[in-house]
């Protein structure tokens, strides 16, 4: 999505269309059409040596990382290990800056920085910055989820037991915040690096994250989910020669895409989601849309207009509504008052409509609905341990003290 400017409804709404046809896709479903537009292909048109460094895994597209001029992976769970999980994507990034580009083009780099993931093993020195003591709890923090919201023991949600304790949460975001600290520290020798090469006043810095993360928020822990909490996620643009200013309009990360080329003043590619964020930057409008829509597989939908926000649970058949001007955190469902029938009518059909501009083909309800209550079955109230590696805790092989 962020690398096409296209919705995750494109790739299915493709595979769906070979499907029709009897053929077979050329390419795995979770690739992109090699002939779609693309980051990388737009700035090289524009004249940009391009160059990536991501964890490894499926987060690297084959088909798109390959389009890139300079492309490798990062072992994520091995820079994990160190306490430093940004330090040897921020070292290969600057010796791609003093040694190995092409100086005669500008540049475009595209840096997938592993921390904060899980495992969220981090360096003693930079837990030594925080007391646990003194970790705030999220506002609607809650020690269990009372709904089955789909994929309730994924990974993520399977990295602590039920019900999630005080203390449990504010030692997952000691970890948390230790691993945040420690990637500014590395992001922060490269942007040093910028300013000593002279590069800094001429380029373009956007810092943005995949998503957010619930940690005790609504009794859940992952990403997996579309309360505001997972789906707010930092995002800052540094430009040269442009006033600081906030906006709290709303944008998708595949605004990304049409945004950089727009800002290196290229033309915009044809069927983009994506709407460049340009008018913003510069303050020449407010916004680019009135309403954001959310999703997480057919498990779960929103619509948030700014006021009001619905959230669907097709398969179990649950509505939530919620006043997100005045209750942000999400703590009022207002969805069974019969006062508020209306809103959620019309929200709905705002929710369809939106649905049908990306290609959203998910029903909002069905026929036969799953349990709603969420019950743990005993074999799984226990943490889970992932693979070989633990929730988090002190790096193994912490490289961050002398």
């Amino acid at each position: 999505m962020l690398m096409t400017g296209k919705t995750f409804f494109r790739f299915e709404e493709e595979q769906r269309a070979f499907q029709k046809q009897g053929l077979k896709r050329p390419y795995k479903s979770y690739y992109a059409n090699p002939n779609w537009n693309t980051m990388p292909k737009s700035m090289k048109a524009l004249g940009y040596e391009t160059y990536f460094d991501e964890k490894s895994g499926w987060a690297n597209n084959p088909i798109i990382r390959k389009q890139f001029d300079y492309f490798h992976d990062i072992d994520m769970p091995k820079e994990l290990a160190t306490g430093r999980a940004a330090k040897n994507i921020v070292d290969d990034a600057i010796n791609y800056l003093t040694v190995k580009r092409d100086k005669s083009k500008p540049f475009f780099m595209y840096l997938g920085i592993p921390a904060p993931h899980d495992p969220r093993w981090s360096g003693k020195k930079f837990r030594d910055m925080y007391n646990i003591k003194n970790m705030v709890l999220p506002v609607n923090y809650l020690p269990q989820h009372p709904y089955n919201i789909g994929d309730m023991f994924i990974r993520d949600e399977s990295l602590e037991k039920w019900p999630r304790t005080k203390d449990a949460i504010k030692r997952h975001l000691f970890d948390y915040y230790s691993l945040i600290t420690a990637m500014d520290y590395d992001l922060g020798r490269l942007i040093d690096k910028l300013d000593t090469l002279n590069l800094r006043k001429n380029t373009i810095i956007i810092y943005s994250s995949d998503q957010g993360l619930a940690i005790g928020s609504k009794g859940l822990m992952g990403k997996q989910n579309i309360y505001d909490a997972t789906m707010k996620v930092p995002f800052l643009i540094s430009i040269p020669n442009v006033k600081h200013h906030t906006n709290n309009s709303f944008v998708y990360t595949h605004d990304i895409y049409p945004t950089i080329v727009d800002l290196a003043n290229g033309k915009l590619p044809n069927n983009l989601d994506g709407k460049s964020l340009k008018p913003i930057i510069y303050q020449k409008q407010q916004k680019v849309r009135n309403n954001l829509m959310l999703a997480y597989k057919n498990y779960q939908r929103a619509l948030n207009d700014g006021e009001w926000k619905i959230m669907v649970f097709p398969h179990i058949n649950k509505i939530e509504l919620y006043n997100i001007k005045n209750d942000p955190y999400e703590i009022q469902d207002l969805a069974n008052k019969p006062k508020y029938a209306k809103i959620i009518e019309k929200m709905l059909l705002k929710l369809k409509s939106e649905q049908k501009i990306y290609g959203d083909i998910s029903p909002l309800k069905v026929e036969k609905p799953q349990e709603a209550q969420f019950i743990v079955p005993k074999n799984k109230n226990k943490t889970r341990k992932w693979g070989p590696y633990p929730a988090g805790g002190l790096a193994p092989n912490d490289i961050t003290q002398p």
